[in-house]
């Protein structure tokens, strides 16, 4: 199953013409805008004091589930960023807490799961998948809240993370280095494995189908840890479910999919319908550009190096002629990091780095 690409699709959803016009929407569909765009992942968040500020006294989990306040901490950081989109301030995980896993965010020690999956029994005891997405209401509310805010001209991205990365917290109950317990699982109890990916798979597409209803204009799905696998196992144990979730994303919305450490996968998870593919800081634009199908097939996005805002200031803008120079002016190409901004950011530096791929790629 395949769905119409977005460059082919046209404007079936009705957008207004200066969002549909929009120098990130254009770039999506390959096609040359004014400028490079530049939007930045965890673009709202600790590096920034506003953030700091409506975050205090709540926690991680509960500033995602006041829609307001998450439309307001999306929309600050769009504005004082200046970025030519928004993406909407939520955390992947809130899918598996929705399907029943309890789900904790302690200071310094990152999410947690106290209930992690390891058998075919724990799988079947998933809530069921539309119960599921429903109850994530909330994103959508901050969705709505977030475009009646935005400018006409600034799309919204909506987001979820990838079956595999949603599978691999959901066993090991956290992040991890090696995903022994995943890969265990994975080998071990394959058909256990391909029915929790078929279940995270039939709640996520819902849970994409109404971010778009409620404004969403673009979507991305982030596979955090796939670069974890081999190009076989990819193959054998995620890629069709990867393909069967893009295959349903409505048509008129751009797809992105972006991965860390995916060097060797790029040109597969390009296979899975995708509009826009992102590349990771380690690996060479140009290359993965070429072997995704080039300018002509699919766009890309990235790839600076987030580390970079915590250097010299020159330096950070050389590295990032360096990625246009990559990006050789084609149509095509999104300016983003390689992986979410650092907490450890001075906020100044973000807004002078986006001013100046504004500046330097300006027509």
């Amino acid at each position: 199953m395949t769905r119409l690409r977005y460059r082919d699709a046209g404007n079936v959803l009705g957008l207004p013409a200066a969002r549909w016009d929009s120098a990130f929407l254009r770039t999506c569909r390959g096609e040359r805008a004014p400028h490079t765009p530049v939007w930045l992942m965890r673009q709202a968040g600790r590096y920034m004091r506003h953030y700091r500020e409506r975050r205090a006294g709540r926690s991680f989990l509960e500033l995602c589930k006041d829609s307001e306040l998450a439309a307001e901490v999306t929309v600050y950081a769009r504005e004082w960023l200046g970025v030519d989109a928004a993406i909407i301030f939520s955390d992947i995980l809130v899918v598996l807490e929705a399907l029943g896993l309890p789900l904790t965010f302690a200071a310094g020690d990152g999410p947690s799961l106290t209930r992690p999956i390891d058998d075919a029994a724990a799988v079947a005891s998933l809530g069921a998948p539309e119960q599921s997405a429903a109850d994530l209401g909330y994103v959508c509310d901050a969705i709505r809240a977030t475009v009646r805010a935005l400018p006409a001209d600034i799309p919204l991205i909506g987001f979820c993370g990838a079956p595999f990365t949603l599978a691999s917290y959901a066993i090991e109950g956290g992040g991890s280095r090696q995903f022994a317990r995943t890969k265990a699982f994975m080998y071990g109890q394959p058909a256990a494995w391909h029915r929790l990916m078929e279940r995270l798979v039939d709640t996520l597409i819902p849970y994409l189908a109404a971010q778009v209803a409620a404004g969403a204009s673009a979507l991305q799905i982030f596979d955090s840890w796939v670069g974890c696998l081999t190009r076989a196992d990819y193959a054998a144990y995620v890629a069709p479910h990867t393909a069967r979730l893009a295959a349903a994303v409505p048509p008129g919305v751009p797809l992105i999919l972006f991965g860390t450490g995916t060097s060797h996968l790029i040109d597969l998870i390009a296979a899975s319908d995708a509009d826009v593919v992102g590349v990771d800081h380690t690996t060479d634009l140009a290359d993965a550009w070429r072997r995704c199908g080039g300018p002509g097939r699919v766009s890309v996005q990235g790839n600076l190096d987030p580390a970079l805002l915590l250097g010299p200031r020159d330096r950070l803008l050389a590295q990032a002629d360096d990625v246009l120079a990559a990006a050789g002016g084609q149509a095509g190409h999104i300016f983003n990091l390689g992986h979410g901004i650092l907490k450890e950011s001075e906020p100044d530096a973000v807004r002078a780095l986006v001013e100046h791929v504004h500046a330097a790629t300006r027509h």
